[in-house]
């Protein structure tokens, strides 16, 4: 018996499996929208239905993970160190989500060759400041 073992929560890896799922679905949704010709004719057509269920996994595996913790974290250690997960994924995200927007030619979308480069980057900008705010806030109400 491995004593390193003992005292340690399981990990559910069947729950990251599903999140991971969940992503890839997301994901096929966004890179098929901007090639069908309306909204309902797309072949992942519910696919933003993941969203819903990647958070309610994700809520409940933070708080699985972090419910031992809750009495030893402070609320800034707490943010830091989620910032400190999810921020260079929302960076990469947004840039290569940024790059494939405008690059996309869509029967959907025609006049995105039309945004200007400098409006797309302070959008970009912008929200690599924000967005980890919310996602780091999504647990018991911070």
């Amino acid at each position: 018996m491995d004593n390193n073992q003992l005292g340690t929560k399981p990990h559910y890896q069947i729950l990251d499996g599903l999140r991971g799922v969940a992503a890839i679905i997301v994901v096929f949704f966004h890179l098929a929208e901007p090639l069908s010709s309306n909204r309902l004719n797309n072949v992942v057509n519910h696919g933003y239905l993941a969203v819903d269920f990647f958070f309610l996994l994700s809520g409940f595996v933070i708080g699985y993970a972090y419910d031992d913790k809750w009495n030893k974290l402070t609320i800034g250690s707490f943010l830091r160190k989620r910032f400190e997960r999810l921020q260079p994924l929302v960076i990469l995200g947004m840039t290569l989500g940024a790059i494939g927007f405008y690059f996309t030619d869509s029967t959907i979308w025609p006049l995105i060759h039309t945004v200007p480069v400098w409006k797309l980057i302070v959008v970009m900008l912008i929200g690599y400041t924000i967005l980890p705010i919310p996602l780091a806030m999504d647990i018991r109400g911070w």
